[in-house]
């Protein structure tokens, strides 16, 4: 049970349902492939592989991320240390090796079923990088954040390059066929590319706000690991409004294909956009409460609405599957 609860299994959930998400979006490009069964009879096993192998490095990521971090967790959150309380750290580094070869094993394989040397080199890249990561430059300014966030990014785009490499990727079946050609900007976009280029933004940008006000909330022990956070270097107010100005950002960036949806969609927009009109307006409560004074509780509020936001994003293929 310990260890479950090191490997952090509500995230790991989140990386489950964003690349099951992913595959979803591609099912009707694959079954349009009448040479993928040929090709590549086993894909969906090899999918799984996929996708159990980004778990795998994942959760050695969260263990060496707290293995490191156990001063500052005595403080921050010493009802939830598990490393030295409960699992020795000498077990904790074992677990971690262990998972991570497991996934380079799986990487390799899938290097070699499907020439590319993506799967070992991007597999490769996330070991290290969570390595120094909890090693180092997560208490150095800013470049951790951005380290862990483009990590986030990288998951949707290791899905989009292996169902890139089964379908032809600069060809896009338009879901909007019905309508006139020229009728909107959307029409023409290549909605493969498009949405997986959009899911590692969003995932990315969602995640740098959510790690700053992590860094808020453990400012405390980072102070005594002489960590040098955005809250530390330049304060917890300025933190405070660099996560509200990205918030904005992403609302910004968003808003005008939430505004062309609703003239495609019309009469069916609330249906079809529901979830992420809810998405929306989680934003916005998180803006509201960050306007406010960044109390420990508040803080943790904020944290837990952003994973439900991203959680919700995760689902948004499905929910546009069956509906």
């Amino acid at each position: 049970m310990h260890f479950i609860r090191l490997i952090r299994p509500v995230n790991l959930l989140v990386i489950i349902l964003t690349m099951y998400g992913v595959r979803v979006f591609f099912l009707p490009y694959l079954s349009e492939d009448i040479l993928l069964k040929k090709s590549h009879p086993n894909e969906a096993l090899d999918y799984f592989l996929l996708v159990f192998s980004t778990v795998l490095i994942a959760a050695a990521g969260n263990i060496i991320n707290d293995y490191f971090d156990v001063k500052a967790d005595r403080i921050n959150k010493p009802e939830k240390l598990i490393i030295g309380k409960h699992i020795k750290p000498r077990w904790a580094i074992v677990s971690h090796w262990i998972l991570n070869f497991v996934a380079f094993s799986i990487a390799c394989y899938l290097t070699w079923e499907y020439e590319t040397f993506w799967y070992v080199f991007i597999h490769l890249l996330s070991i290290n990088i969570l390595w120094f990561y909890s090693m180092y430059f997560k208490r150095r300014f800013l470049i951790g954040n951005l380290f862990i966030a483009a990590l986030t990014g990288l998951v949707p785009l290791l899905c989009g390059i292996h169902f890139l490499g089964l379908t032809t990727p600069f060809h896009s079946a338009n879901f909007m066929s019905d309508f006139k050609e020229g009728a909107n900007w959307i029409s023409h976009l290549n909605l493969k590319i498009f949405f997986i280029v959009a899911l590692a933004f969003f995932a990315s940008c969602l995640n740098l706000v959510r790690e700053i006000v992590k860094d808020m909330e453990d400012v405390e022990g980072d102070l005594l690991l002489k960590a040098k956070t955005i809250p530390i270097v330049l304060g917890i107010n300025k933190a405070r409004w660099i996560s509200l100005l990205c918030l904005i950002a992403i609302i910004a960036v968003s808003l005008p294909f939430l505004i062309e949806g609703y003239s495609v969609f019309n009469k069916t927009f609330i249906r079809v956009m529901g979830p992420s009109l809810l998405i929306y307006l989680l934003l916005v409560v998180c803006c509201m409460l960050l306007l406010k004074q960044p109390e420990r509780n508040r803080l943790k509020q904020i944290d837990l609405i952003l994973k439900i936001t991203m959680l919700i994003g995760c689902c948004l293929p499905f929910y546009w599957y069956f509906l």
